[in-house]
């Protein structure tokens, strides 16, 4: 019989058991009856006993064995944020210093793009300058050789020369 069974059992001999006279709570039971119900249940007790004891001790191995198993997802969780973290924190850094560069290049191409601008127009100013001289004396080359024409010294024979003053 099932320990619980016997329990009710007992429970029911109790409860339906005479009452002393002048008492609320004594009652009356046969006492070998009372220690043959009992005797039986610490007979059936001990089986049930190592029973729930090698339940409870597989329960905790397998309790110990999911903490184990909980403990290491964790630590390969962390590790795993750990490596992403570290492998997130490499691209973001790459990332600055990809534009830092960038932007160091962006800021010197400009710079000397505008040193060739300067050096082209200084260049380009003192060409100009050059050819306006070049051109002055051109024009004056051209208005001496018109008159010298107009005078009659230039293209003529020796004998048709001015005189000299």
């Amino acid at each position: 019989m099932d320990p619980l069974d016997r329990i009710d059992e007992l429970i029911a001999m109790v409860e339906t058991a005479r009452s002393v006279p002048m008492s609320r709570n004594n009652c009356m039971v046969d006492r070998g009856e009372m220690i043959a119900a009992l005797d039986e249940l610490r007979a059936e007790l001990p089986a049930d006993l190592r029973r729930a004891a090698v339940l409870l001790g597989e329960r905790d191995k397998i309790m110990e064995a999911g903490k184990r198993e909980a403990d290491r997802i964790i630590s390969e969780g962390e590790a795993e944020h750990a490596r992403l973290v570290s492998v997130n924190e490499i691209t973001v850094s790459a990332e600055h210093e990809g534009a830092r560069i960038i932007a160091e290049a962006r800021a010197e191409a400009q710079r000397l793009r505008e040193e060739v601008d300067d050096y082209v127009d200084t260049a380009l100013a003192n060409f100009e300058q050059f050819l306006t001289r070049a051109l002055a004396s051109i024009e004056r080359g051209r208005d001496k050789m018109h008159a010298l024409r107009e005078i009659g010294t230039f293209g003529g024979d020796d004998s048709e020369r001015p005189l000299t003053f």
